[in-house]
């Protein structure tokens, strides 16, 4: 299929063709996204400010390039890793606050 081609048949008119059933391919990201459409991720990176150990987790899906399944989770599973990065150093300033007096 060559993009930007109109279909010229009857029943169709002159619209765009959007699927082509010889390429499974481009048929393959269809399927919504669990956690109300936001990804595992972004729920995840939600989640994580009731409980901030969540954020390990995903930050461990990130390192295993969870994401190669779906490139869809990328952004959310790179935010859980800063959040992450970020909670270890809030975290390490706090002890080194209350041990160090």
């Amino acid at each position: 299929m060559v993009h930007g081609n109109i279909c010229n048949c009857k029943d169709c008119g002159d619209y765009a063709l959007i699927k082509d059933v010889e390429d499974p391919r481009l048929t393959k990201f269809d399927r919504p996204l669990p956690f109300f459409g936001c990804g595992i991720g972004w729920g995840v990176f939600l989640l994580g400010f009731l409980c901030p150990i969540i954020w390990y987790a995903a930050a461990a899906m990130h390192i295993c390039k969870y994401y190669n399944r779906d490139p869809r989770e990328r952004s959310g599973l790179t935010a859980c890793s800063v959040m992450a990065v970020l909670c270890t150093v809030a975290v390490l300033i706090v002890l080194a606050v209350v041990f160090i007096k």
